[in-house]
């Protein structure tokens, strides 16, 4: 964007300069507004998205979207950006005017605290990455956390409410992706959800496929480079769901349906709004140190200031899990195995804070320590502790880290020393003895993978969903659609805090570009629902259930009798009447809609 108004300053002062020539080449209007510079000049929006081979949906949507805002007047721009480089824009740049991608969503609508809370605007991370600020929002944010049972539903019907009306996103559509998994060598794949560490341990290998002391290996497809490429547990451009760290390592706690249940941690009792937590005894990390409370305590200082309290007094908390973190006070540690929590929430809520990962003190403090010495500046969200791969990966989780190749495959193998294989642990053991990650960047290689066309031995697993659309008919009777039990949708996100964005009105009329069944029909084939908030349907409120449209912002549709048969639905004379009717400007010919 800067570029281009660098482009038409210059262009202004060289017509300015040429004067004379120009006065000879126009009427007098024209000279008056060039040398006046109150020339209308056209709203310009950029679009970042995935390219195609990356996403093929977010970028058809984006061409939608770039087609509907052009219709009405705007110079719309598609940007397409590496998946790294789209989140780094987003992310921890805030440079960006809007962008199109998927993300996973949450099952409890707490996660939107960290969403769309104001305090995290000028942070740099996965909090509020759109600049969103909304006293009113702020207060039901907060209110959700401290209630249950219907009081918070309530809450939290009103936040919804609150944020359909604003608009900082566009929610779209929820997927119906699936996992394709191989059923002649593994059992067990819809015993416990894939996009978490239980969908891989509690996988049973089918006995005549392996031969006696044969390595079991478990071989997973992944779309994404990313994973072989940074394992740090913190980077925010580099971490989305995070099913791999998941696997490197324990939390204190593990989803269970709609509850939590102790994992690293053997038991937690509350006691008002505190909770005193033992994890299980004699756990190690994969390099043989024990975990300890010490461990525990440090994780949730370090999330909370990655600079551990560095003297320039500045907090810098990490890019990743910040709306968790902020459920917690402080942790004092008890003993060796005990450890007590104070949060800032109802427990309901606050166990979820419970579920990040937990590291090693005894490896990233030093970390810190040595990066501060050597004088880094603990810029928030972006210093080397939370964005580099320099720092050994050394969970306590069931799988170690073994090797990699970048771009290509990752390795690891069972921990053999991790809780879950006691007998006295009512928990599935790991029952492969490696995964074995490989990247296949299409959907023709991942089938191909799958089936078995391109190697001796075949993949069992896609470890990401894919679209059923690119899944196609499949013929090879050992291969089987799993539905995850996570979700994600797809969304516009606007940037709030920068023009044209900033303004509400606005992000309303664009709001109302967006043809949702359109999309839904032609971009994911019909397999995909079209929504209008991003919670679960258990936490949708009815008036905000989708039932052919928008409330708020509903698509400007052409009426039967204005629709000829296989043109556009948008009714470009409509959605230039809603800017008018904001006080938005079009050039004389409304042909451009103007700054």
């Amino acid at each position: 964007m800067s570029d281009k108004l660098d482009k038409r300053v210059s262009r202004r002062s060289a017509l300015i300069a040429g004067g004379g020539v120009v006065a000879g080449a126009v009427g007098g209007t024209a000279i008056r507004r060039v040398l006046t510079n109150d020339s209308p000049e056209q709203m310009s929006v950029t679009i970042l998205t995935l390219p195609a081979d990356n996403d093929r949906r977010s970028s058809q949507i984006a061409r939608t979207f770039e087609k509907n805002l052009s219709a009405v007047g705007i110079n719309a721009t598609i940007e397409p950006r590496s998946r790294s480089q789209l989140l780094r824009a987003v992310l921890l740049e805030h440079d960006f005017d809007c962008f199109v991608a998927s993300r996973h969503g949450g099952s409890d609508p707490d996660y939107l605290y960290e969403l769309f809370h104001s305090t995290y605007d000028p942070e740099a991370g996965w909090q509020n990455p759109y600049g969103f600020t909304n006293l009113e929002v702020d207060d039901l944010l907060e209110r959700q956390r401290s209630m249950d049972g219907d009081e918070r539903t309530e809450a939290i019907t009103d936040l919804l409410t609150r944020i359909a009306q604003a608009h900082p996103i566009v929610p779209i559509c929820r997927t119906d992706d699936r996992r394709v998994v191989r059923t002649d060598r593994f059992d067990g794949w819809s015993e416990h959800p894939l996009g978490r560490k239980l969908g891989y341990l509690g996988l049973e290998p089918i006995e005549h496929e392996w031969d006696d002391g044969e390595d079991v290996i478990l071989r997973g497809i992944i779309t994404d480079t990313r994973p072989t490429r940074n394992l740090n547990p913190l980077a925010a451009t580099q971490r989305d769901q995070g099913t791999i760290i998941d696997l490197l390592y324990d939390s204190l706690a593990v989803p269970n349906g709609g509850s939590f249940r102790p994992w690293l941690a053997e038991s937690w009792e509350w006691d008002e709004s505190t909770a005193t937590v033992t994890i299980r005894p004699d756990c190690q990390f994969h390099d043989g140190q024990p975990v300890t409370s010490q461990d525990i305590e440090f994780t949730y200082e370090f999330f909370a200031d990655t600079s551990l309290g560095d003297e320039q007094g500045v907090r810098s908390p990490a890019p990743r899990h910040r709306g968790l973190i902020d459920i917690v006070e402080s942790t004092s540690v008890l003993d060796g195995q005990t450890v007590e929590i104070e949060v800032d929430a109802h427990a309901d809520v606050a166990e979820r804070a419970l579920t990040i990962p937990i590291l090693p003190r005894h490896v990233w403090k030093p970390e810190v320590e040595t990066r501060l010495e050597n004088g880094q500046n603990p810029i928030q969200g972006t210093w080397s502790i939370v964005s580099e791969d320099g720092i050994s990966t050394i969970g306590s989780g069931p799988y170690a880290f073994v090797e990699r190749e970048q771009r290509e495959r990752l390795r690891l193998e069972r921990f053999d020393r991790h809780f879950t294989t006691r007998d006295t642990v009512d928990f599935p053991e790991p029952s492969a003895d490696e995964i074995r990650f490989e990247v296949a960047l299409n959907s023709g290689l991942v089938l191909r993978g799958l089936s078995g066309e391109s190697a001796t031995q075949p993949r069992d697993m896609t470890a990401m969903p894919m679209a059923i659309s690119e899944i196609g008919e499949i013929t090879d009777d050992a291969l089987e659609l799993v539905e995850p039990q996570s979700w994600q949708f797809y969304h516009i996100g606007f940037n709030v805090r920068n023009a044209p964005f900033s303004n509400p009105n606005f992000r309303k009329v664009v709001a109302g570009l967006i043809d949702r069944e359109m999309i839904v029909s032609d971009v994911f084939g019909g397999y995909a629902t079209p929504i209008v908030t991003p919670v679960t349907d258990e936490w949708t409120p009815k008036e905000l259930e989708w039932d052919g449209t928008a409330p708020y912002a509903p698509f400007f549709r052409k009426s039967d009798e204005t629709r000829s048969e296989g043109s556009d639905t948008l009714d470009v004379e409509q959605a230039k009447r809603a800017f008018e009717g904001y006080g938005f400007q079009y050039s004389d010919d409304r042909e451009r809609l103007v700054r």
